[in-house]
């Protein structure tokens, strides 16, 4: 449906590296996390179908359990998570946790690390963050420990980590980015790279007791067709539309570019 490149243009120097988003209702709003512990809400200008303008209304800088900065190992924020009433989850690949935030300037209330979060490899671990209508948690590491195993899903529900299910992987393609729809099947944002750029994957599950069920590829592009692409959020615009916003992640290279793409969803 379009792409929107957004310049740094009288930005702060943290601007870019946007690796997931919020879209709020009618695709007017958006909440983005960078890998810098920066979030950020800011509005969407629209002309018809097509992006033209973002607009800057609030940053933050995310804190620690001690009310501290972020610094170091423990800074890289990659996915995000926000329920109906606001409250922030983020997921880290740094140190390898997920964290509640009750509003963007709050402490951080740490949840339960598993060991399995701990056996993750640095820069590596939990890509995608993603919220079911039971307000359940479900991340995902890009890239597991163990060659030649699923895609693993770990799952938060108030309680406890579980691994319910991992998912088939294809290809060369990591997983960056996750969201529940409003049709509440799952939608998985996956990464390739190469000599000649990045490309893109979508794909979609019905969740069920069972398992994941009714597997679909939305999505591929080429090499270089668009940028780094690691955030994705599911919506439906005022005609009932479904659609997905992916944004880039520049890695404040010069080279690359922050990037909004939307794609029209089958049904």
């Amino acid at each position: 449906m379009g792409s929107y490149e957004w310049t740094d243009n009288g930005q702060p120097d943290w601007f870019g590296g946007f690796s997931a988003l919020e879209v709020g209702a009618k695709g007017r709003t958006v909440t983005l996390l960078n890998d810098r512990s920066h979030l950020m809400q800011a509005t969407i200008e629209r002309r018809g179908d097509a992006i033209v303008g973002i607009t800057p209304i609030a940053t933050t800088f995310l804190s620690s359990s001690k009310g501290e900065p972020l610094t170091r190992r423990v800074l890289d924020s990659e996915g995000l998570a926000q329920t109906s009433n606001g409250t922030l989850y983020i997921s880290f690949e740094g140190v390898a946790r997920v964290a509640r935030y009750s509003q963007a300037a709050a402490r951080a209330q740490v949840l339960p690390r598993p060991d399995a979060f701990r056996q993750l490899p640095l820069n590596k671990a939990l890509e995608a963050l993603a919220i079911d209508e039971q307000g359940y948690l479900y991340t995902i590491p890009e890239r597991h420990p163990v060659k030649g195993q699923g895609i693993a899903v770990y799952r938060w529900d108030g309680t406890k980590w579980s691994r319910p299910f991992d998912l088939k992987p294809r290809g060369k393609f990591r997983a960056v980015g996750a969201d529940f729809g409003p049709d509440g099947r799952f939608y998985l944002l996956e990464r390739d790279f190469s000599v000649f750029g990045f490309r893109s994957r979508l794909r979609r599950w019905t969740l069920s007791p069972i398992g994941p069920l009714h597997e679909e590829t939305l999505l591929q592009t080429d090499f270089g067709e668009h940028d780094n692409l690691e955030g994705v959020a599911v919506w439906r615009d005022e005609k009932q539309r479904l659609r997905a916003v992916l944004v880039s992640d520049d890695n404040f290279n010069r080279f690359q570019r922050t990037e909004f793409v939307e794609y029209l969803l089958p049904d």
